[in-house]
């Protein structure tokens, strides 16, 4: 049964229609679970070479499809393709030269884009796929002779024992500073340890004056600015006088500046997550729904240029007015005529929104006829804290969100969170809305405690998410995914989503 708010919109939009309209039921057509990969890959060891093979292509597709982006890529490396039919040498090639990029192995994207020296039958848009992909994968294997290279050899072999945060105290930002600063207190006093954590007010003092400052007070390194412009600046630098781990990102296209490292909440990063995961999922043509506000251009275009660089189309991208009527923008993405939505070519949506007007998309693609559609969505629908009659009209909708909002999507359960024991003693205390910003401050004063062996950056299983670094020097967030179900944020296990590889 639909939902109380669910059954509200649809009687009124009903009243807008003329009378004598009937609505039907759409088709609904049942799919069968996906095999398991692990007993196709059993069934492999058994087999002749070529079935074998193939065998082992449908395991890793499955794979894939499940979110074991890992297992996928070993599964799919090991695989003899020469053993292949044409066909499927297309198919391994697109399956594991995406893998391999989602990863950043562009030696393997390079094994995978092989296939095109072979002139294998495929169509223009795999070709422009598998080309695309050659082009990172060589742009990436040759670094331009200005690339930054990550390395702190003044940290080496020493334990962090003095950190100073530079985080404003007045100002536009204080807010958000105070949240990540108590954070950071509470982090620090419940893990113990010889760790000395100073503030320092940036909202009195330059850049150069808190570098001296903190060079006066023998930190090791600084945590902070906060402020995008300052950061910007910094970036532009050949280098800062200390260690720096940066609150946010600069504008620039990449960081130029020795010893600083950038760290936060990125949006554009999920988005540019969704879309890879939608891609991975099987969807080639989406439409989009995001705010027509900077933050809604700026989020936007990082899905738009994600989903294009994989060769994906966006059927309909629609900026909306949050305080305008969602029907309205529902009509336009998902190609509204008459009373029901016209979905020939949009096999999934994008949707970039708070969550009371989040809330409110899914009962009116119901009306439209569009219950069924797939919907993904960034973390900026979920509040954070259990509100299951309001959220049970996002049923369905599957989203990106840090682990210490969804620890039962994420890891199982609050006691497998990372940092557990500061979780705790935040949860009960803090301000949903506030919250992942808490948790960004514990895993900024995690990461700084690493400073001093840089490859325990990669991979950091951290309160915002798995945490990796960049060549030069930026830090980004892979998220872990959940769907509503009956209201509440649930692990996505084998996603109910299309196969197709094209």
């Amino acid at each position: 049964m639909k939902q109380s708010l669910r059954g509200l919109i649809a009687a009124t939009l009903m009243a807008l229609l003329v009378a004598g309209c009937a609505m039907q039921s759409p088709s609904v057509v049942d799919r069968a679970p996906d095999e398991d990969p692990g007993q196709l890959l059993s069934q492999a060891e058994q087999q002749a070479p070529e079935q074998a093979a193939k065998t082992r292509l449908e395991a890793a597709n499955i794979l894939a499809r499940q979110g074991e982006r890992d297992r996928a890529f070993e599964t799919a490396d090991g695989i003899d393709e020469s053993l292949l039919s044409e066909p499927d040498r297309v198919r391994w090639a697109l399956l594991f030269s995406e893998l391999a990029r989602a990863l950043n192995e562009p030696r393997a994207v390079l094994r995978a884009t092989q296939v095109l020296d072979d002139e294998l039958p495929m169509q223009a848009s795999q070709q422009e796929r598998l080309e695309e992909r050659q082009r990172w994968a060589r742009e990436a294997l040759d670094q331009p002779s200005g690339a930054v290279s990550v390395a702190l050899p003044e940290l080496e072999g020493q334990a962090i024992r003095r950190i100073v945060v530079a985080l404003p105290e007045s100002g536009p930002l204080s807010s958000v500073a105070s949240t990540i600063a108590s954070a950071m207190r509470q982090h620090h006093n419940v893990k113990g340890g010889n760790v000395e954590l100073s503030f320092l007010d940036a909202s009195r003092y330059s850049m150069d004056e808190l570098y001296d400052r903190a060079q006066q007070m023998n930190a090791q390194l600084i945590i902070g600015p906060l402020d995008k412009d300052q950061v910007t600046q910094l970036e532009q630098r050949d280098s800062v006088p200390l260690p720096t781990l940066a609150l946010n990102y600069g504008s620039g296209d990449n960081n130029q500046a020795q010893r600083l490292f950038q760290y936060g909440l990125s949006a554009e990063d999920e988005a540019r997550q969704v879309a890879r995961r939608a891609w991975q999922d099987g969807h080639r043509q989406v439409s989009m729904m995001v705010p027509d506000n900077g933050w809604g251009r700026r989020v936007g275009e990082a899905f738009w240029n994600e989903w294009h660089s994989q060769g994906g189309e966006i059927t309909n991208a629609v900026r909306y007015n949050p305080e305008s009527s969602v029907s309205n923008a529902v009509q336009t993405a998902l190609n509204v005529s008459g009373d029901r939505a016209r979905l020939s070519n949009i096999d999934a949506l994008f949707l970039l929104a708070l969550p009371e007007y989040a809330r409110q998309v899914p009962p009116t693609m119901d009306y439209y006829y569009a219950p069924n559609l797939p919907i993904y969505a960034t973390s900026h629908l979920h509040e954070g804290r259990l509100q299951t009659r309001l959220d049970q009209d996002l049923n369905d909708v599957m989203f990106v969100d840090i682990p210490w909002q969804i620890p039962d999507a994420a890891v199982g359960g609050e006691e497998a969170l990372p940092f557990a024991a500061t979780y705790r003693s935040l949860r009960d205390e803090s301000d949903a809305s506030m919250f992942r910003l808490m948790a960004m401050g514990v895993d900024a004063y995690e990461l700084a405690l690493r400073f001093t062996n840089l490859d325990e950056l990669n991979g950091l299983n951290g309160s915002t998410g798995t945490l990796y670094l960049r060549d030069d020097g930026r830090i980004y967030r892979e998220l872990p995914w959940a769907k509503f179900q009956n209201g509440v944020p649930s692990p996505i296990l084998i996603p109910n989503l299309d196969e197709s590889d094209d």
